[in-house]
């Protein structure tokens, strides 16, 4: 399984996204500091969220095989620059969440447009509530 760090303002689901895909009982939690959890580096929100955190996650990148830029597809604020993705010198993708409360398809769509001009390659749409688009995810990852 690649090691992926996953990026994502506060409340993107990334922590979510980690206890479904680890088949554990979902539990809202809020990220205080960077935490290791089998092959995924979950970072706390604010880091993307500040400019001037941006070295911690360089930093942190460094342990992952895989950086996964996390879009919730209920957020209309943008938190990721276009070509963010290149200051990483690894493969990113892109996760768009919680597909399972977007009122229609330009919602998700909008997701993945964020997610696309930020640099992410490949790009998901998973719902870690209703377990969509996991399987899928964890198969690319290994």
């Amino acid at each position: 399984m690649k090691k992926t760090m996953l990026i994502g303002k506060v409340g993107s689901g990334k922590t979510t996204l980690i206890q479904r895909a680890g088949r554990r009982t979902v539990a809202e939690e809020k990220t205080q500091m960077v935490t290791y959890d089998g092959f995924f580096i979950d970072t706390p929100g604010e880091y993307v969220e500040m400019r001037h955190m941006y070295r911690a996650l360089i930093v942190t990148a460094a342990d992952a095989d895989v950086i996964a830029l996390v879009q919730s597809c209920t957020d209309d604020e943008i938190k990721f620059a276009p070509g963010f993705a290149s200051i990483f010198p690894k493969e990113v993708i892109g996760i768009v969440t919680k597909i399972d409360a977007a009122e229609n398809d330009s919602e998700a769509a909008r997701a993945r447009e964020i997610l696309e001009l930020a640099g992410a390659g490949r790009i998901f749409e998973v719902s870690a509530l209703m377990d969509m688009g996991i399987n899928e995810l964890m198969d690319y990852l290994k």
